[in-house]
């Protein structure tokens, strides 16, 4: 086989794993989730436009944002495992040594890829319609804490292996790391952690070192939680 034909080989693949992603991503109810995304959104957004009172900045932004980008990313990465047992491709992936792993991974990177694209449009809109924001600066803070979310559901989803008990359990986690963030407001430890809000007793300084140990922290562990739940599809004999 010549390079050139190993190439198109290699192309050919990459279509059919991102074919089948795309199909299971926006499969059933995505669409729900990403309408009550946009929905929710330019209800805020309405809100804060209309308010006299209101003034807001990148750190109102921040949290008017980071809703919606949990709505997209939590059902794609809560129910796809759940869709590939619905569509009967279960057995045909774990049948394909390794090539199951390349399509959840990809699936797992195309998800990242929506996310984002959805993220810019409504950055691009809160930096029109309320407060000029550092559009990259925002995206990229946002991306943490929706990233280990979504990272966190589909280990949840290789164990439960059920959608909505997936589905349960991230709620659950998410409700108790937003109650947390309240007394951890000021620590690294803070899952929710606003890196625009910046507290007014303490120097800029010491509140980017704050910020840096929270998005290391929130990147290996989003990391750690892709290879557990990629570890948990090794076991076969639970998902067939």
């Amino acid at each position: 086989m010549t390079r050139r034909e190993r190439l198109a080989n290699a192309a050919g693949v990459a279509r059919k794993v991102s074919a089948y992603n795309l199909k299971i991503i926006f499969a059933n109810r995505f669409a729900y989730f990403m309408l009550a995304a946009f929905l929710f959104f330019l209800g805020v957004a309405a809100i804060i436009f209309f308010s006299s009172e209101s003034d807001p900045g990148p750190a109102s932004v921040y949290y008017l944002l980071i809703l919606p980008g949990l709505l997209v990313i939590f059902y794609p990465t809560a129910f796809g495992i759940q869709n590939d047992v619905d569509a009967r491709m279960i057995e045909t992936l774990f049948g394909i040594p390794d090539y199951r792993y390349k399509v959840w991974l990809a699936r797992v990177a195309l998800i990242w890829v929506i996310v984002f694209a959805i993220l810019v449009v409504l950055t691009v809109l809160s930096s029109l319609i309320l407060v000029r924001v550092p559009i990259l600066r925002m995206l990229y803070q946002l991306m943490f804490p929706i990233f280990f979310i979504g990272s966190l559901a589909f280990m949840f989803s290789t164990v439960v292996r059920s959608g909505n008990g997936t589905a349960v359990i991230i709620v659950v986690t998410g409700m108790g790391f937003w109650l947390a963030s309240v007394p951890l407001s000021k620590s690294k430890w803070n899952l929710f952690l606003n890196p625009f809000a910046i507290p007014t007793d303490m120097s800029e300084s010491i509140w980017a070192g704050i910020v840096f140990d929270n998005r290391v922290m929130i990147a290996v562990a989003s990391v750690l939680a892709i290879l557990a739940g990629l570890y948990n599809l090794q076991k076969r004999e639970k998902f067939i």
